[in-house]
C-alpha cells in the first residue's frame, strides 16, 4: 500500500510536471511518541534527535526524494529497493521515518556502496569514503537541497560518468530489443554458410562488435567481430562460432550492463580523495598507470597473480627502489616449487640456504630482475622487474604468485628516480651490481585495483573477462545475476618469482 504522502507527492508531480510551480504544504503532523516508536533504525533515531523529534518531510521534499530515486538507474541501482521502504509504511509516523530511512540508505549507497568490501573479500585495504550521511541529510533538508546533495555523493570523475551513461544506454537498448536468442547448433567456421548468420550479425551489431557487413556468408568482417567478442568473454579467440560463443553473444548486452553495475559499485567503495601523484594497477586488466600531478605520465603492461594466488585489492605506499635485489623466497614457494628440485637446481638458479630460508642472489637472471619497488605493507606484495619477458606479450597476464611484475621495469625505475631527483644515484647503484636502495623523496601511494570495466587511455570503455571470479563473488553478495565470463587461465606454468 502506498503511503498518503508518497501518493500525494506522486500526484503533485503529475499536476505540476515536477517543476516546483506551486506552494507546498507543511510537514506531517506526527506526535513525538509515534515518531519515536516508528524510528527503529539507529540512523533514523539520530536524525530526529538532532531535530528534537520534529518531522522533516512534506510533499515537496518527498517528491524531490522520489525524483532522485528515479535517477538510481544511472548508478546501476534499482530504485524499487528504496521506494519499497516508503510504500510499505503502515501509517503517517511510519511513513515519516521510512522516508528518512530511504534517503539515508540511498545516500549511503551513493557515497560508500551497497556493501562493505571487507565483508566480501579476505583482504581489502583500499581507502574508503568517510561520509556522515545523517548529518548531511540534516543540512540538505534545512537547505532544501535534497536532490543536489544526493547526486553529489556519487563519484564525480569522468570514468564513473562514462560508465553511468553507458549503463543507461544499454538498459534502454535491452528494453527495446526483443530479438530471440541465437540457437545452438554445429560450429560455424569462417567462410561457411549457416541460417543463423544474419541473426549472429545483428547481435554483433547490437553489441558494437560489427559496424558493416555484406553478403550471407560468415565473412572476414564478421570473423573480426566474433574474435573481439571471444577475447572479451575469455574464450579462445579463433573465430569459430561454437555454442559457448553463441552463449556469450546471447548474453553480451546484459553482461555488459551487469558488469557496469558491479564496477560502479567498486568505484563507490573508493575514497574520492585520490593523490594526484600515484600508481594504479588494474589487476583484472594487468595494466599499470603512473600519474604525476594528476596527469598520466607512464603506462605499462604488468603480470599479476594467477587464480589461487590473486593480487589483493590493496593500498600501500612505495617508499624506495632497490637496485639489484635478492629474492628471499617465501616458505610456501620454497617448499612446493624449489626444494623438491634439489641442490643442483638451486645452484643453477643462484639459490642457497641462508638462516633456514632459500635466498636467490641478485643479478639480471634473478626472479626480481634488476629492480624492486618496495611497498610498505605486511603482505609481502610489491612491484618488481623480471627476466621472464615473454609473458608481457600475452593477452592474459595472470601468472605470478601475487606480486606485480612490471614491463620495462628499469626504464620505469629510472623515471621514478628522475622524478625524485635521484637518477644519477640510481644509475650508479644499479651499475655497481650490488644490492642497494634509493629512497623516494616522498612516499607514493600505490593502489592495486580490480576493475573489469574501465576507460582506457584512448577514452574508450573496455570490458574484460573475470580472471579472479570476483565479479561473480560481488554479484552473489548483491543478490544479482553474475555476468557470464569464462576462465581466462591459459594453463601456462607460473614462472619463477613472487
Amino acid at each position: 500500500m502506498k503511503s498518503p504522502l508518497f501518493a500525494a507527492a506522486a500526484a503533485l508531480c503529475l499536476l505540476t510536471a515536477c517543476d516546483g510551480g506551486i506552494d507546498l504544504p507543511g510537514t506531517n503532523k506526527v506526535s513525538v511518541g509515534a515518531l519515536k516508536k516508528a524510528a527503529t533504525d539507529p540512523r533514523v533515531e539520530r536524525f530526529y534527535e538532532a531535530r528534537q523529534w520534529q518531522p522533516a518531510w512534506n510533499s515537496g521534499r518527498t517528491r524531490e526524494l522520489m525524483e532522485a530515486l528515479d535517477g538510481a538507474e544511472r548508478h546501476g541501482l534499482d530504485a524499487a529497493r528504496f521506494r519499497a521502504m516508503v510504500e510499505q509504511a503502515p501509517n503517517v509516523a511510519g511513513e515519516e521515518a521510512a522516508l528518512t530511512l530511504a534517503a539515508i540508505a540511498y545516500a549511503e549507497t551513493l557515497a560508500m556502496g551497497q556493501i562493505d568490501p571487507k565483508k566480501v573479500f579476505d583482504l581489502y585495504t583500499l581507502p574508503r569514503p568517510k561520509v556522515d550521511v545523517v548529518a548531511g541529510l540534516q543540512k540538505a533538508v534545512e537547505a532544501d537541497n535534497l536532490g543536489g546533495w544526493l547526486e553529489s555523493l556519487a563519484p564525480q570523475d569522468a570514468e564513473y560518468k562514462a560508465m553511468s551513461g553507458q549503463y543507461v544506454a544499454l538498459m534502454k537498448q535491452i528494453r527495446e530489443i526483443k530479438a530471440a536468442p541465437v540457437p545452438h547448433g554445429e560450429a560455424i567456421k569462417p567462410g561457411a554458410q549457416d541460417p543463423r548468420v544474419p541473426a549472429i550479425a545483428q547481435a554483433l551489431t547490437n553489441a558494437g562488435f560489427l559496424k558493416t557487413r555484406a553478403g550471407a556468408l560468415y565473412d572476414a568482417n564478421m570473423v573480426r567481430g566474433i574474435k573481439g567478442l571471444q577475447a572479451e568473454a575469455g574464450l579462445k579467440s579463433d573465430g569459430v562460432i561454437g555454442n559457448e560463443t553463441i552463449d556469450a553473444l546471447n548474453t553480451v548486452l546484459s553482461d555488459h550492463a551487469q558488469q557496469l553495475a558491479l564496477n560502479m559499485e567498486r568505484r563507490r567503495w573508493l575514497s574520492r580523495d585520490v593523490a594526484e601523484t600515484r600508481i594504479d594497477v588494474n589487476t583484472a586488466a594487468a595494466l599499470m598507470n603512473y600519474y604525476r600531478g594528476g596527469d598520466l605520465a607512464h603506462s605499462a603492461r604488468v603480470v599479476v597473480g594467477k587464480r589461487g594466488d590473486e593480487t589483493p585489492q590493496l593500498a600501500s605506499n612505495m617508499f624506495q627502489l632497490v637496485a639489484n635485489p635478492p629474492w628471499n623466497v617465501p616458505q610456501g614457494i620454497a617448499e612446493e616449487e624449489i626444494l623438491p628440485k634439489g641442490a643442483a637446481y638451486m645452484a643453477s638458479q643462484g639459490m642457497s640456504m641462508v638462516d633456514g630460508r632459500v635466498v636467490q642472489k641478485p643479478g639480471p637472471k634473478a626472479a626480481l630482475g634488476l629492480v624492486k619497488f618496495d611497498l610498505d605493507n605486511k603482505h609481502a606484495i610489491y612491484l618488481h622487474d623480471t627476466p621472464s619477458k615473454a609473458a608481457f606479450d600475452t593477452l592474459f597476464r595472470h601468472k605470478s604468485h601475487g606480486c606485480v611484475r612490471v614491463h620495462n621495469a628499469v626504464d620505469f625505475a629510472r623515471r621514478l628516480a628522475r622524478d625524485n631527483d635521484a637518477l644519477s644515484e640510481f644509475d650508479r647503484k644499479l651499475a655497481s651490481g650490488e644490492t642497494s636502495t634509493v629512497a623516494l623523496k616522498e612516499e607514493m601511494p600505490v593502489r592495486l585495483l580490480y576493475h573489469t570495466v574501465f576507460v582506457d587511455n584512448a577514452g574508450q570503455l573496455v570490458y574484460l573477462p573475470d580472471p579472479y571470479g570476483w565479479d561473480k563473488r560481488l554479484a552473489d553478495a548483491l543478490g544479482l545475476k553474475a555476468p557470464k565470463r569464462y576462465q581466462t587461465d591459459d594453463d601456462t606454468a607460473v614462472e619463477l618469482g613472487p
